[in-house]
């Protein structure tokens, strides 16, 4: 009976935990049957948690997980997660955002994978009152939004609690805990690998460059033992997590690169180990351990690499001060020191020389002076008027002002911009999708290639047929082709950055630099994107400054740039109007001393009367907004702007790298046509409303065009969403509801060009890559196969393909 139940714990501990692949203790006593088969585990959490993930149909995540999760902790006790409802905790992590629904941001220990994602995302997604659960894998985060009166916010931590992860309330130093924990744990296990391949290189090197007499035979056993007794740990520690991770492969159905490492280890550990016991035969105890440090040593630097991408995303909350000056009175004589996390809109703020906004707001005083080289990378100071932005971030370069908050913490403009680097960062560009595929397919072809060369080798030379199939599997690890797409979009993705251009979405950098045609919107694109009134021409009972009055009231808080400088041109004051109604591409409306009036294009401000406008006045190159009630013309405006200095050398730029450049305007024709001629585009369509624009982009890609679209998001949304790739610019419309694939966040065109340059270069390094990958193993294979590489051999020339491809991404880099 002992002896079937030690068989029996045999058979559970070779298995391991279904749930974290730790092994099973014959006397564990735990599981349950799902579909028809037993699954055992090593303790209660893990049951418990894989009792949960069956009970709510996620089954799948088994199947789709690339990682085995840590073992569950110990429960909270009880009525630790119910301190997570209390208000005042909840102060600290929950956010307002609006129409009763709450929001949070939490930190995510455990996560190891896309699929842990994808769990998490399902289980708290079925909780009644949730309205939307997002998870990054890369930086462990997630947002919660959830109804306030359906549910309380421990049950979302329980949800996460009991499919076996833990999640806490989003801290920077948390993350950088978790990163510190895990680098300590990749630095003992390179430690250990390097030390150990040191010491078996040590007792190796003698049989290589000895003569065939020169080791006696008790020498060379000694050094064999050695060998075995120091390659041990670094198998057994080192190696561990390659192993757990082939073994999460062939349980997934499923090959990863895992798979041949670990079967060349493996099957070069045993054989060693059985030449060590026989006394005869070769052993490979230098190649393992020099392997396997190689390997791990790449592991630490793929952590570090990741770890500089999430922080590439933490440090923009650095830049936010922890407190803010609040004033209390309608001076500046009272105020208080307030932490930045307590300011909500409508706070007024002082804000002294050289410190930073803690918030977005508008400037109250009449003038400002502040940096925005976070943001936009220039070193050139911005002037603000009253009633001007300003960005939470920026620093004020002049003197005190007093400011007004209008958004604060996940609603800033940084907050969105990090928001959408980090949605990019959740996403797998087709080009990274496509060599997943490859990479996968090459590694059955590894191990049907390392197969039958171990077959052929027996009928030709049996002594050599393990160290031949062996190194087969080693120099032929398809670590370069799984490097060669990733590595180079993460260095272009930097190199992108340091040229002001932020990427949003996975397949910016693809669609830059496929793109055949590139179409600019007009105002704020390729002009300065701030006319200024040049004159009012009455047209009606009233003169031009009552005329200036009645545009001013129906344009106010409108995002247009036409009807902002209506509004800074009439000043403080004036007529209330009320009823506001914008029509995208038109115009706007509202109602003025009892009567309904319009502002906008010359048929939407003549719909009210049905009276034709002035010819003179249509055939003007600049902007006009015409001004109307129901009795008629009351004036027309006429508006001035500038095309940008670098605007035509940007554009000469791109027409001589091939691109077709288009000009897509919703102004009226005579003004695009002028912007056109001074900037050389021969492509011009005017008076274009957004849905136009939109089947503009749609005709170019019917006829085979690949298009990128340029423009400031206002009024934009459509036509940025068709584009095959689309790109805004960082001063257009709020950054968080942008369906931009990357933002230009300098507003300088130059930066454009650069990003083009650099997406056709990434292209080109990736097709470099390849290249050279697929180059190195038609060349390893044969050689390997042939007998002409040792496993040791093997190694170094895995590992150095792998550095080439590496060295060859960074180019990117300068």
């Amino acid at each position: 009976m002992q002896a079937a139940a030690d068989a029996g714990g045999a058979r559970s501990a070779a298995r391991g935990c279904f749930h974290c692949g730790l092994a099973v203790p014959y006397d564990a006593g735990f599981g349950f049957e799902a579909r028809g088969e037993p699954r055992v585990f090593c303790c209660a959490g893990c049951e418990a948690v894989s009792r949960v993930i069956h009970g709510e149909g996620l089954d799948d995540y088994y199947r789709l997980r690339s990682a085995v999760p840590e073992r569950p902790r110990d429960r909270e006790r009880p009525g630790e997660l119910a301190l997570y409802d209390t208000a005042s905790v909840q102060e600290r992590f929950v956010r307002d955002a609006g129409g009763g629904i709450a929001r949070a941001d939490l930190v995510l220990e455990g996560i190891r994978c896309p699929a842990c994602a994808w769990l998490i995302e399902r289980a708290v997604g079925r909780l009644a009152g949730v309205v939307g659960v997002e998870v990054n894998a890369t930086t462990r985060r997630a947002q919660v939004r959830w109804n306030r009166a359906a549910l309380a916010p421990s049950r979302v931590f329980a949800a996460i609690r009991d499919v076996g992860y833990t999640a806490w309330p989003y801290e920077e130093g948390r993350i950088a805990a978790l990163d510190a924990r895990e680098r300590s744990a990749l630095l003992r296990r390179l430690w250990v690998a390097g030390l150990g391949m040191m010491q078996v290189m040590m007792y190796a090197f003698p049989a290589y460059i000895a003569a065939a007499d020169e080791i006696t035979a008790d020498i060379a056993s000694l050094m064999r033992w050695s060998g075995l007794v120091l390659t041990i740990p670094v198998i057994g520690y080192s190696a561990a997590p390659f192993f757990r991770g082939a073994w999460r492969d062939l349980r997934a159905a499923r090959l990863g690169m895992d798979v041949p490492v670990s079967l060349g280890l493996a099957v070069a550990f045993a054989a060693s180990a059985w030449a060590t016991l026989a006394g005869a035969g070769e052993v490979y105890f230098d190649s393992v351990t020099m392997f396997v440090f190689l390997l791990t040593a790449g592991r630490y630097v793929e952590h570090a690499a990741r770890v500089r991408a999430a922080r590439s995303l933490q440090h923009l909350a650095g830049f936010i001060p922890q407190s803010a000056t609040r004033l209390l009175g309608a001076d500046r004589l009272e105020f208080e020191t307030i932490p930045a996390a307590m300011l909500r809109a409508g706070d007024r703020l002082f804000v002294r020389p050289g410190e930073t906004l803690p918030a977005d707001g508008v400037l109250e005083d009449a003038e400002g002076e502040v940096s925005e080289a976070l943001l936009s990378g220039e070193s050139r100071l911005a002037r603000k008027r009253g009633g001007d932005r300003v960005i939470g971030g920026s620093v004020n370069s002049g003197n005190a002002f007093t400011m007004r908050v209008t958004h604060v913490g996940a609603d800033t403009v940084l907050a969105g911009i990090r928001a959408l680097i980090e949605r990019a960062a959740a996403q797998r560009p087709r080009w990274v999708q496509a060599a997943d595929r490859a990479s996968s397919a090459f590694v059955a072809f590894i191990l049907v290639a390392a197969l039958a060369c171990g077959l052929a080798w027996l009928a030709i030379a049996p002594e050599r047929a393990l160290g031949i199939a062996v190194a087969v599997l080693i120099v032929t690890c398809p670590c370069a082709f799984s490097l060669a797409t990733p590595v180079a979009m993460t260095v272009a993705t930097g190199a992108l950055s340091r040229c002001n251009v932020a990427v949003t979405r996975g397949q910016a950098i693809e669609g830059l630099a496929r793109a055949t045609d590139i179409v600019f919107d007009k105002t704020g694109t390729l002009t300065q994107g701030t006319p200024c009134l040049r004159e009012v021409l009455p047209l009606g009972d009233y003169d031009a400054a009552q005329s200036l009055r009645i545009a001013a009231a129906v344009a106010r808080g409108s995002p247009h740039p036409l009807d902002r400088a209506l509004t800074q041109a009439a000043g403080v004051g004036g007529l209330e109007a009320s009823g506001h109604r914008s029509e995208p591409g038109e115009g706007t409306e509202a109602i003025v001393a009892g009567r309904k009036v319009r502002i906008g294009r010359a048929r939407f401000a003549a719909a009210l009367h049905g009276k034709t406008a002035p010819l003179a006045w249509l055939q003007s190159e600049d902007s006009i907004a015409w001004l109307a009630d129901a009795s008629g013309w009351i004036a027309a405006l006429r508006f001035g702007d500038t095309t940008r200095a670098e605007a035509a050398g940007v554009i000469g730029q791109l027409r001589a790298a091939g691109l077709v450049i288009h000009l897509l305007s919703g102004d009226e024709p005579r003004v695009a046509q002028r912007v056109a001629r001074e900037l050389g585009i021969a492509h011009v369509e005017a008076g274009a409303t957004p849905q136009r624009k939109k089947e503009y982009v749609e005709a170019l890609q019917r006829g085979g065009a690949r298009v990128a679209m340029v423009g400031d998001g206002i009024n934009d949304a459509p036509v940025l969403a068709q584009a095959d790739v689309s790109i805004a610019l960082g001063g257009g419309a709020d950054l968080a509801q942008l369906r931009a694939d990357a933002v230009l966040m300098s507003d300088c065109l130059e930066d454009l060009a650069a990003g083009v340059r650099i997406a056709r270069r990434t292209r080109v390094i990736l097709r470099e890559n390849l290249a050279w990958a697929l180059g190195y193993n038609l060349v390893a294979i044969p050689l390997a196969a042939t007998g002409m590489v040792t496993p040791l051999i093997a190694g170094i020339g895995m590992s150095l393909s792998s550095l080439a491809v590496v060295a060859n991404a960074m180019r990117l880099a300068r």
